[in-house]
């Protein structure tokens, strides 16, 4: 797998523009009862309509048979070896909610999660319960004391937090809570190597606290911890790339993922329409944008068929709005598959299309697994996609003499 700085005597700065748009979660699995992917079952006349005009693969997110994270997911789309580049989910949420993170601080991304009176878990997200419900819970989760150690709880958004922990000694090497599964207890946490017994010790103390805390809540009674990170440190990809790099995201993990690989965050608000006129306002500003659409993968893991097809519907009728800017070069990735027959991330190659003057239609007649997979591109490794983007924007040069 090719490391983005291997190419950097080859990366020139031009004014020609890229957007990738990810769609989290894109991809999927046929549905039993009518053998069709959620996209194949979707009407995507607009998606459908780019394919046919557009160079079209899919991409492998890590390697074959491994199903990644979201932040391994994005970061090979946007060119790092995930393999190489590990980034605790805790420090991506706090990046992006803007916590400070101190080197030797450690994060975790938190959910608020129900459990019944055996401690067993019913839902490992409390039903997905609103900010308005969960922020209170935040402030009394907040008010934990731990001794030689600051605690600091911070909401993110619906079920989720930032738990961060400041103090010496401290260590990101440390196993999570959350068993991803129901019907069973939250794990207890344990040191992944000698170094990291002193914090396994404090957050197993704060969680014990946090059931007693919330014991009396409906559904936001437990908490599951997950991602342990420190600050991370990327090369940037604007210097790198020598591009002048944007990222546009309601949701503020994917933030926190521009914001490790050095891109500038654009506030936007909460709805993708809204994510598509902030990036309408502020086009001339930069020559590459990340764009993000969540919803796809949230139905997804909900095993909700039905829900991810309206989710990748709803997102079709802004393509066009996205392609009236123009754009040099116009990308739609998945960070992973969501296949919601699986509830769950999985390891199928996403589908993936480049639009550009440089493409104008190869028979690819739709936007989905099987028809991608019989595009010009092939499967190649999502790390790919950003030397895709540049050479068809004329920022990649020739390599060697």
């Amino acid at each position: 797998m090719i490391d983005l700085e291997q190419l950097r005597d080859c990366y020139v700065s031009t004014p020609s523009k890229i957007v990738l748009l990810v769609v989290d979660g894109l991809g999927g699995l046929a549905h039993p009862d009518t053998g069709r992917s959620e996209l194949e079952t979707a009407n995507l006349p607009n998606l459908d309509a780019m394919a046919q005009e557009s160079a079209c693969g899919l991409t492998t997110p890590v390697l074959p048979g491994v199903a990644p994270g979201s932040g391994p997911g994005h970061l090979a789309l946007f060119g790092y070896d995930p393999l190489k580049y590990l980034i605790g989910r805790g420090a991506l949420e706090a990046l992006g909610v803007e916590v400070e993170l101190r080197p030797g601080d450690v994060a975790a991304r938190g959910n608020f999660c129900t459990v019944d009176d055996s401690g067993s878990l019913v839902d490992r997200r409390a039903g997905r319960i609103p900010t308005e419900l969960s922020a209170p819970l935040c402030r009394r989760l907040d008010g934990i004391e731990l001794d030689g150690v600051r605690v600091d709880v911070f909401p993110v958004q619906d079920y989720r937090f930032v738990l961060r922990l400041r103090g010496e000694g401290l260590s990101e090497r440390v196993s999570e809570t959350d068993p991803q599964i129901t019907g069973v207890p939250a794990l207890e946490v344990k040191p992944l190597e000698p170094a990291a017994k002193k914090t396994a010790q404090l957050v197993n103390q704060f969680v014990d606290q946090a059931r007693r805390l919330l014991s009396e809540e409906e559904r936001g009674n437990m908490v599951l911890l997950r991602g342990w990170a420190q600050l991370p440190s990327l090369p940037p990809m604007g210097e790198v790339y020598r591009l002048q790099p944007a990222a546009i995201a309601a949701y503020p993990m994917y933030r926190g993922l521009a914001t490790v690989a050095g891109m500038k965050i654009i506030p936007t608000g909460m709805s993708f329409s809204d994510e598509v006129e902030t990036l309408r306002a502020n086009y001339d500003a930069h020559d590459f944008f990340f764009i993000h659409y969540k919803p796809a993968d949230a139905a997804g893991e909900d095993g909700d068929f039905d829900a991810k097809v309206r989710a990748l519907e709803a997102l079709d009728p802004l393509i066009p709005q996205i392609r009236a800017l123009n754009p040099d070069v116009f990308m739609v990735a998945g960070d992973h598959a969501t296949p919601a027959i699986m509830a769950a991330h999985s390891w199928h190659p996403v589908p993936f299309m480049l639009n550009s003057s440089l493409t104008r239609g190869e028979g690819v007649a739709s936007f989905d697994e099987k028809a991608c997979g019989l595009g010009s591109i092939g499967r190649i490794p999502a790390t790919n996609i950003m030397l895709l983007a540049l050479s068809h924007s004329g920022k990649l040069t020739k390599f060697g003499p």
